[in-house]
């Protein structure tokens, strides 16, 4: 662009230009656009240098493309200068429309900032209007707004040098410089969407790729898992109704994948685990319960949830692993009941039998206003005590003592040596007579047989419910609860004559007595001292009768 011809712009001129912005336009990369960007300021706009500066993410300007002089561009491409120094440049200088123009005797300031830059030194202009080769001279690149014009972000900077006819621009060449940057601010807002999109087209085409890996991968590890797999619907009216199992389930269940379909979970638990179902049936839920199979029977699994989404706003479905802990858990209640268990006779043993009286007796002592009492902590919420004239005061938090029993049944006891309608829970304390002379006559094997037949002799004498213990040795105790005093005597004697009765031991006949003590346990006394009731109350009764009664035969 001549400058003592811009009144007559020449056609061949407008024609470069012209080129230049079908170039750019045309480029099919965001590289290739900023290239042709720079090449068309060298071309049709008459500088010998041209440099486009590129808005990185982090807001720094990056030399992105370099027309004019394969030495400088080899020497700054790619290297980035910080936005604070760019902005300090932009900020000064003279304005030239959207041009910014620094003159050589101000641009020193800015030799020795971050900007890459090729400026070199050289004599003082001739003429006013002589180009030196400090000047600096700028065009900003501002994204386009939605009506055409700028919207205010920029995107990046052309810096031009070295015009061809040695001045500075005029009103002509500035206007055809501004121009250009608008058209190039367009052309690489249009490419970078073009590469935004086909880098997107291309993530979108690998991550469906890796969907549909990663669905077939869930389908195989789902049907040939080596465990139980369902996955079942998660909320609304069908919450846990199954929609899909895979083969180990139904295998497991002894139940076809088309019968699966027509339950929920809910349907196939044991009645006793329903409860711990639903507390389950959360995300990262897991129990171990029990699951109905065809023929009726049980088996106890782990059940683990999860929660998958069909897509990324869609349905939500439980994925539920069910793993078979059958063995596992029949062996821990075989452990659990050795433990509470006597090993030769199969009985609760000691500490079952004080586990299990002790979850019947609280921390409130007896009185003879219980059953008053229990009505008010009804009506107190469990605050209401009396004292020994009968008058009610409230503990209110000093309740807890008693144990926290708001809700508990307080056990009772009859009046001593008196039947007086009073139902509580007898402790039959029974210990045997003549035991150990059957050792000592026939062995220890003889005598573990006798302990095996009183033991069975005394649980089948007894109610549902009530319990059977050995508490070691030739002794054995009963609780039965719900009994007044002559029902608990009752009992002791037809206990008493049901171990009498001659026991096959090691192919002999032989006899054992049994002498019963019956104590009660109330709230307000511990195990032991219950069991130490019963206990003293055995030996006066054993004391009480004659001897020839208590040998053995």
């Amino acid at each position: 662009m001549e400058t003592e011809s811009e009144p007559y712009v020449r056609l061949a001129s407008l024609r470069q230009l012209h080129q230049a912005m079908a170039d750019m336009n045309k480029a099919r990369s965001l590289a290739d656009t900023l290239q042709a960007v720079a090449d068309g300021v060298v071309q049709a706009l008459g500088y010998e240098l041209a440099c486009v500066n590129l808005v990185r993410p982090d807001g720094d300007l990056v030399v992105a493309a370099f027309a004019g002089n394969q030495a400088a561009e080899a020497l700054i491409t790619g290297r980035a200068g910080s936005r604070e120094s760019w902005d300090r440049r932009l900020g000064m200088g003279q304005q030239w429309g959207d041009l910014i123009f620094i003159p050589h005797s101000e641009g020193w300031v800015l030799d020795d900032d971050d900007v890459p830059q090729w400026y070199t030194d050289g004599p003082a202009p001739r003429f006013e209007d002589e180009w030196h080769p400090s000047d600096r001279l700028f065009a900003p690149m501002y994204a386009p707004g939605p009506q055409g014009g700028s919207s205010g972000e920029l995107i990046g900077v052309l810096s031009v040098d070295r015009p061809r006819n040695g001045r500075h621009p005029g009103a002509w060449g500035r206007e055809a410089l501004q121009m250009y940057a608008f058209q190039a601010a367009i052309a690489v807002s249009n490419a970078r969407l073009r590469s935004n999109m086909q880098r997107a087209l291309v993530r979108l085409e690998r991550d469906q790729q890796a969907l549909r890996a990663s669905e077939e991968s869930f389908r195989q590890a789902f049907e040939y898992a080596p465990s139980g797999m369902a996955i079942a619907e998660m909320g609304g009216d069908q919450h846990g109704r199954i929609l899909r199992t895979n083969d180990a389930l139904c295998r497991l269940l002894g139940r076809p994948a088309s019968a699966m379909r027509r339950y929920a979970f809910s349907d196939l638990v044991h009645p006793e685990d329903i409860g711990t179902l639903l507390r389950t049936s959360a995300e990262g839920g897991r129990a171990e319960l029990r699951l109905g199979r065809r023929d009726g029977s049980y088996v106890w699994v782990s059940l683990r949830n999860s929660v998958v989404a069909d897509a990324a706003d869609g349905p939500r479905f439980l994925l539920t692993h069910v793993e078979d802990i059958e063995d596992r858990k029949r062996h821990e209640l075989q452990l659990a009941h050795r433990a509470s268990h006597d090993s030769l006779t199969g009985l609760p043993n000691s500490a079952e039998l004080r586990s299990r009286l002790a979850a019947r007796l609280c921390q409130r002592p007896q009185s003879p206003h219980a059953a008053v009492a229990d009505a008010m902590d009804a009506a107190y919420g469990g605050s209401a005590v009396f004292d020994s004239g009968g008058h009610t005061f409230d503990f209110g938090a000093a309740a807890e003592p008693y144990g926290g029993f708001d809700h508990h049944v307080h056990a009772v006891a009859p009046e001593d040596g008196r039947d007086d309608g009073t139902k509580g829970l007898a402790v039959l304390f029974c210990d045997l007579d003549g035991f150990k002379s059957i050792n000592d006559r026939f062995g220890h094997n003889a005598g573990d047989a006798v302990l095996i037949e009183v033991a069975r002799r005394l649980s089948g004498g007894v109610r549902d419910g009530d319990t059977v213990a050995r508490l070691g040795g030739d002794e054995f105790v009963i609780l039965a609860n719900g009994l007044g005093l002559a029902d608990a005597q009752d009992l002791a004697a037809r206990l008493r004559g049901e171990i009498i009765q001659p026991i096959r031991a090691e192919g002999r006949a032989v006899r054992v007595g049994a002498s019963f003590g019956i104590g009660w346990a109330h709230c307000g006394m511990t195990a032991d001292e219950v069991l130490k009731s019963a206990d003293e109350r055995m030996y006066v009764e054993k004391r009480s009768r004659p001897k020839q009664h208590r040998r053995a035969g």
